[in-house]
């Protein structure tokens, strides 16, 4: 009876030491996997002043007053929480050709496409001003596209139209809206009326 009880208590001690085993193993594993995972690397800067060259030539210069830099699982980006503001420069002569400012702006490098956000504007030499909620900037196309609601107020021939959809090469010298809104309008000179405006809607 004796040796009964014995081998009982050995083998109870012998299942509760081996769950205990089993779960500090289980812990062990999930604390390696936790450890195994990449954990992303974040690089900050402050005052930022950033030119972007292509083909031997200026055509940015950006500045932000915080910038992050970010590796990650899904790739490299870098992240101005706190605005941006672009100026790009004409090909030929150096010139600022327009300008582009936004609350929150992020870059994928791996698509080499930037995502901006939150009073978004951009306007050119002319005076054309574009104003939108989000947009996104194809640095390899070099032009701007959003499929939000955009507003376009142009100087001469005086224009204003607003519509969901847009694209538009860089220099914004001809955006093209989609699903005009109602209350856009153009302002047209009239010959025959001593050079007066009429506006057409």
């Amino acid at each position: 009876m004796t040796k009964l009880i014995s081998h009982k208590i050995f083998f109870t001690a012998a299942i509760l030491s081996g769950c205990f085993f089993l779960w500090g193993c289980e812990n062990d594993v999930n604390e390696v996997r936790e450890l195994g995972r990449k954990k992303e690397n974040i690089e900050e800067g402050k005052n930022i002043s950033s030119y972007l060259s292509m083909d031997g030539k200026m055509r940015a210069h950006l500045t932000a007053p915080l910038m992050l830099r970010i590796q990650g699982d899904t790739g490299r980006r870098t992240e101005f929480p706190r605005s941006l503001h672009v100026d790009f420069y004409n090909d030929s002569t150096a010139q600022i050709e327009s300008q582009l400012s936004a609350l929150y702006g992020i870059y994928f490098e791996n698509q080499n496409k930037v995502f901006l956000r939150d009073s978004v504007v951009v306007f050119n030499v002319k005076g054309d001003t574009l104003f939108c909620k989000e947009m996104y900037w194809d640095q390899n196309l070099q032009k701007f596209y959003t499929d939000k609601e955009v507003t376009i107020s142009q100087r001469y021939p005086k224009k204003r139209f607003s519509g969901v959809g847009m694209t538009s090469n860089q220099d914004f010298s001809n955006p093209t809206l989609f699903k005009i809104q109602p209350g856009s309008f153009v302002m047209i000179a009239d010959s025959l009326a001593n050079g007066s405006d009429t506006t057409r809607k």
